[in-house]
């Protein structure tokens, strides 16, 4: 009997062994029709996609309100229809100022810029060919940088024409009219009936899992809800306030394309540690081209004690709790993130941070209690 069991074991693994290579024959030799399956599945799902992250970035806001209606007892019963409508009657009034009165100024700037660039470039030049020879800034360096930054055409690559035709194709890829009225209706349902979804998905776990992982599962979603949500939100507010003031100080300043360097700074500002660097560089550069390089100096500095106000101020007053890690560990993962997923995986390689180390400490915590014991 033992015998009989030994060969049945044998073959079932032999057996299983050549399904499964069967299995990625068949998926390799099919990769293209896989590939195409996969993409239009993704088309597909793509406005319920958009309609989670949506509702994602809406939900603390919509919490928020939900929490003060509650306190008025004669709308409590209708306070999340309440707090959700409300958010995107906020969310379009603040689209539409931001299409009044930013977007034109900003396109402005940005054209502007494009079509003055060589105009910019040949005053540097002459001014720069105008210095003693011995001048640090007439070295062969400094030279060779700027004869092939005379043959780089700037509208070659930028340009409001292409600009639009690279948006127009990002929106038609995903973001027709229907694919956008779907997207909200996703959104909204998911605000509305977040208590349901959420207790839904509970009842699965905990059929599927036994007590103990059913509570780690729902232990570490909480707390990377938590982290995601804090760094998000905290980043775009921050990044709102910090283009805004920056956009006001150069202003006052009378740097050129105040506004568009200000976005330039408030979205770079998102990025940690590279971000504030990036951003100083980019500025400065412009001012440059457009003001001189006392200009310039000027503009940096003012920028570089705005950022100081934001490091040590502004942003932990937002941030509330910090994530808990080590500059080493920030500077580590916006490296790889960027290296591997370009200035998304910059932004969203902090709080992936966060959590991988969450899951490792408290991995290492258990593997040494259980030896300790």
């Amino acid at each position: 009997m033992k015998k009989d069991r030994k060969v049945l074991t044998k073959w079932m693994y032999w057996f299983s062994l050549a399904f499964a290579l069967i299995l990625v024959y068949k998926i390799l030799d099919s990769f293209l029709a896989i590939s195409t399956w996969v993409s239009n599945l993704f088309s597909i799902v793509t406005p319920f996609i958009i309609g989670v992250i949506i509702a994602y970035i809406l939900y603390i806001p919509s919490r928020k309100l939900e929490s003060i209606y509650n306190k008025a007892k004669f709308i409590r019963k209708k306070s999340r229809l309440l707090s959700v409508l409300t958010v995107y009657i906020l969310v379009i009034i603040l689209c539409i100022i931001a299409i009044r009165f930013f977007v034109p100024a900003i396109v402005d700037s940005f054209q502007d810029l494009v079509n003055n660039f060589q105009t910019y470039y040949n005053t540097i030049k002459e001014k720069i060919m105008s210095l003693p020879e011995d001048s640090i800034l007439k070295s062969d360096n400094v030279i060779n940088a700027i004869n092939q930054l005379n043959n780089f055409n700037i509208q070659e690559y930028i340009n409001l024409d292409r600009i639009t035709k690279y948006a127009q194709g990002v929106l038609s890829f995903a973001s027709g009219i229907f694919d956008i009225f779907v997207s909200l209706v996703v959104s909204i349902y998911l605000l509305l009936e977040r208590k349901e979804i959420v207790s839904f998905f509970k009842k699965l776990l905990g059929s599927i899992f036994c007590k103990e992982t059913y509570q780690n599962i729902g232990k570490y979603f909480h707390r990377t809800n938590e982290i995601f949500c804090k760094f998000l939100v905290s980043q775009f507010l921050d990044a709102i306030v910090v283009g805004v003031l920056a956009s006001i100080a150069m202003s006052i300043m009378g740097v050129k394309y105040s506004i568009l360097l200000g976005l330039f700074i408030g979205i770079f500002n998102m990025i940690p540690y590279f971000g504030a660097i990036m951003a100083v560089v980019i500025s400065i550069f412009i001012t440059i081209l457009t003001g001189g390089l006392s200009k310039a100096i000027e503009m940096a500095i003012v920028v570089v004690i705005l950022q100081q106000i934001d490091a040590n101020v502004i942003n932990p007053k937002i941030v509330g709790e910090s994530l808990k890690m080590s500059p080493l560990l920030v500077i580590f993962s916006v490296t790889i993130g960027g290296a591997y997923f370009g200035i998304l995986g910059m932004f969203l390689a902090v709080p992936i941070a966060a959590v991988i180390k969450l899951l490792l400490c408290d991995l290492i915590e258990y593997n040494y209690q259980k030896r300790k014991n």
